[in-house]
């Protein structure tokens, strides 16, 4: 299915970029908005070093790093010929899967095995995500290269240019201020908060989907109110959405299931065949090789492999190299079909339960299945995941037109287009608080030592959760959730600032329940910050000692419908409700 886009309603000339930096490959799109021209969505096709990844419209994500820690090849330039040999020489630190390693998906952890391929600790995920970042700038030579007018074309738009970033549907507020703060110390935008405003952020699920919708979902694929459940399976995670058509609006889409992350992208069926090779190779004089052997798997045999009832050959060597103990002759290792398919049984076994579980829980019915990425080019996965889900009714279907540019498209299409305006909460969100307390209640009474007693006299029993946004409800991006909130003291010079912590439940809870019992299940997300100075106090009280104090009653305010989590602070004043800016503070 196609729709119309409509014309640029802003009010000068602007350009957009997104950047998908993906696991093991990344991609840049771009668009020039004119006001009033309907905007195209262009692919950066032209980077350094570009003719050693076959002229693909995706660089490798990898970076060299020298023992001073200054990047010496990136992208394209880290695959050329003798960079290898000269890191080896050099020594150079290797710094590869850097996305995956602050990639923290909130389901799944990452395979058993996967620790003995790691990112390299002298090289942070953060630092290499900014070198990294300055990718996004080879869209300047690309415009000045292939648009007419190209020079003066930059540099109408270079002081203008937001950004869209893309990321795992795992990832919360704490890995996007990580990327804000890479994009800074990468120089793509100032390091205050008018810079921080120029990045936007989209799951790599919803990029996938606005992707979908342009380039190959049948109209057919949301007859009758139907959904649709989109599967980025990417060279890291495995990312799972379902969306379907807003009955309201056409343009519009809901998500109907709470997202998923898996760490079981196709890296880890290199990992898998790394696994299995290091055990057959343990006695034989190729073990040394055993870095080269898998590189060879990655980029041939794992490729083609598309019958478990052929064998598979892994090309590493020459005519000379042989040792038929571990079935290698003339410079092949042999594998049998049934082997290769052990290595992709996770990942397909992952997303076949995945899907059936965005059944279950879904708000609504669906009954086809988008299959994108990079990892989705691989026959065999298409082919087995189609197989064991058509017995629930499903149909699969794997769009033509560049599965792997997917996320880089469909990242600017959310940003041009914005088609999901409701979504789905992944966990139960909730504030800290306490509760008058009663000592003829038994659950009170056997925590009598957390109750404190609060300036105004009144008896408060602290520890509870309580629930602003339950798991699995569907929040509309204007729906806000309100908590009241007040503040006691003693003087008016006390009165600043005022902070609360949002806590998230990865479990099931109506409205309020004792932290106290399953603290596993509790992890502090953020804290909001509130300026509470311009605030009127009520007029001094006096207490049971009497003591004089003062009291200011407001209102958080929370938005947890959007990409992003964003929060206010409101107050009346005579009888009129105002409102003002909150800062949400994440822990590194």
């Amino acid at each position: 299915m196609s729709t119309t886009r409509a014309p640029y309603a802003g009010t000068r000339r602007k350009l957009a970029i997104a950047f998908d930096v993906g696991t093991t490959y990344s991609g840049i799109s771009y668009s020039i908005l004119d006001p009033g021209q309907v905007p195209e969505i262009k692919g950066v096709t032209k980077f350094p070093a570009q003719d050693q990844v076959n002229g693909s419209s995706k660089i490798p994500t990898i970076i060299y790093y020298d023992t001073n820690g200054r990047a010496r090849a990136m992208g394209a330039e880290a695959m050329q010929e003798g960079i290898y040999e000269t890191a080896e020489d050099e020594d150079w630190i290797k710094a590869e899967w850097f996305g995956s390693s602050s990639r923290v998906c909130s389901f799944t952890k990452p395979p058993t095995g996967s620790s003995s391929i790691s990112v390299p600790e002298a090289t942070q995920p953060k630092r290499s995500l900014a070198s990294f970042l300055l990718y996004p700038l080879c869209a300047r030579t690309y415009i000045e290269e292939t648009h007419a007018n190209g020079v003066d074309l930059w540099q109408s738009v270079e002081k203008d240019i937001e950004f869209v970033l893309s990321h795992p549907n795992g990832w919360e507020g704490a890995q996007q201020t990580q990327m804000r703060k890479a994009a800074a110390l990468a120089g793509l935008i100032p390091d205050n908060q008018g810079g921080y405003d120029r990045i936007a952020f989209v799951t790599e699920g919803e990029a996938s989907l606005h992707f979908s919708i342009r380039n190959g979902l049948p109209s057919s694929a949301l007859k009758e109110g139907d959904g649709v459940v989109i599967v980025d399976a990417g060279g890291g995670t495995i990312d799972i959405s379902a969306y379907a058509r807003n009955p309201n609006v056409s343009t519009s889409f809901d998500e109907i299931a709470a997202p998923q992350c898996h760490f079981h992208g196709s890296i880890f069926v290199s990992i898998h065949a790394r696994l299995s090779l290091e055990k057959l190779l343990a006695e034989s004089t190729f073990l040394d090789d055993l870095d080269h052997i898998v590189r060879c798997f990655d980029k041939t045999t794992k490729l083609r492999f598309r019958n478990a009832e052929e064998p598979q050959f892994i090309r590493f060597g020459g005519t000379r190299d042989n040792e038929p103990d571990c079935n290698i002759r003339y410079g092949q290792l042999k594998l049998t079909g049934a082997e290769v398919a052990e290595f992709f049984e996770p990942s397909i076994k992952c997303i076949v339960d995945s899907v059936r579980e965005q059944r279950r829980t879904g708000h609504k019915k669906f009954s086809n299945v988008i299959l994108v990425g990079g990892f989705a080019a691989s026959d065999w996965l298409y082919t087995k995941v189609s197989e064991r889900l058509k017995p629930d009714g499903f149909t699969v279907i794997r769009p033509d037109n560049h599965v792997n540019k997917a996320v880089a498209d469909g990242a600017l299409s959310y940003y041009i287009d914005h088609h999901v305006k409701t979504r789905v909460s992944k966990i139960t969100y909730g504030s800290r608080g306490g509760i008058n307390y009663d000592p003829s209640n038994s659950e009170h009474a056997k925590r009598s030592h957390l109750v404190l007693t609060s300036i105004s006299g009144i008896k408060r029993l602290g520890g509870i959760f309580w629930v602003l946004l339950p798991t699995n409800t569907q929040v509309s991006e204007t729906k806000e959730f309100r908590r009241a909130h007040y503040w006691e003291f003693d003087n008016l010079s006390g009165l600043s600032t005022a902070s609360t912590a949002v806590w998230g439940y990865k479990g099931t809870v109506s409205d309020a329940a004792f932290m106290d019992v399953n603290t596993s299940l509790y992890s502090q997300l953020c804290t909001i910050e509130v300026d509470l100075s311009h605030l009127k106090p009520s007029p001094k009280n006096v207490n049971a000692s009497n003591s004089t104090y003062y009291k200011v009653d407001y209102e958080l305010i929370m938005l947890f419908g959007g990409t992003e989590l964003k929060a206010q602070l409101a107050w009346k004043e005579h009888g009129v409700e105002k409102r003002s800016a909150a800062k949400i503070v994440y822990s590194d």
